[in-house]
């Protein structure tokens, strides 16, 4: 295998779409620090474009859910966000795009199995938008990044996923000034070890939503999802 390009980078350029005015960028993007540590080619690793790629990476995401949910709060945005770029995720996208096979690495990790490590995936993710933006600015990005972090986003939102409801009903009643909220237990079924509580929750003495579930908090929730989909909130 060859030390300098385990795989052709033209590979690589084809799967994001995008074809580099200055090789270094891709080429520092996919080295791992510990080649650089042992090389002697003066090439710098991918930690600093690790670092901007975060930021390319979290504007891109926020932007999304900005345009594309306009009801959800800053705190159900900031929620959806971080299950979207979080290291898992990034992972599962860099071995979709087999990004492991384009990288770089020192005699350790190649023997180690780093290509299939996670944090050094997630990494050099970031890293390859980075030197996306560098090269190119933000558009070739958005072109290749917005159809994968869209369908990830999409996903989580469909699936309730690290969604607060409760927050999110009470965010939305607070638009009308004087409104009362309150979560009403009104039944609890089955053994001790394994119970089932249904409650109800009423806006001004109204009830408009009733959730069950094994814990009195996670009854909560489903009423308040069956509440704002009484509302109308489709993308809460």
């Amino acid at each position: 295998m060859n030390k300098q390009y385990p795989a052709p980078i033209a590979e690589l350029e084809k799967t994001v779409g995008y074809t580099f005015k200055d090789p270094i960028h891709i080429l520092v993007a996919t080295t791992h620090s510990s080649y650089s540590n042992e090389a002697k080619d003066g090439v710098d690793c991918n930690e600093r474009l690790e670092f901007l790629g975060d930021s390319v990476l979290s504007f891109v995401t926020s932007r999304y859910l900005y345009e594309n949910f306009p009801n959800l709060p800053e705190g159900e945005m900031s929620k959806i966000r971080a299950s979207a770029v979080c290291e898992k995720t990034l992972c599962s996208i860099a071995k979709r795009i087999e990004l492991g096979t384009y990288l770089r690495l020192g005699h350790g990790e190649e023997c180690q199995n780093g290509r299939n490590r996670p944090s050094i995936l997630a990494d050099a993710f970031e890293a390859l938008l980075a030197a996306i933006y560098l090269d190119g600015g933000i558009e070739p990005v958005r072109k290749f990044l917005l159809p994968i972090i869209s369908a990830e986003i999409d996903t989580i939102v469909e699936s309730g996923a690290d969604r607060d409801y409760k927050t999110a009903l009470q965010q939305f009643v607070q638009q009308e000034r004087g409104s009362l909220l309150e979560y009403k237990t009104v039944n609890e079924s089955g053994p001790a070890h394994d119970k089932t509580f249904f409650v109800e929750v009423s806006l001004n003495g109204n009830v408009i939503g009733r959730g069950n579930g094994h814990s009195k908090r996670k009854a909560e929730q489903n009423a308040a999802k069956e509440a704002l989909t009484l509302f109308d909130f489709t993308k809460a």
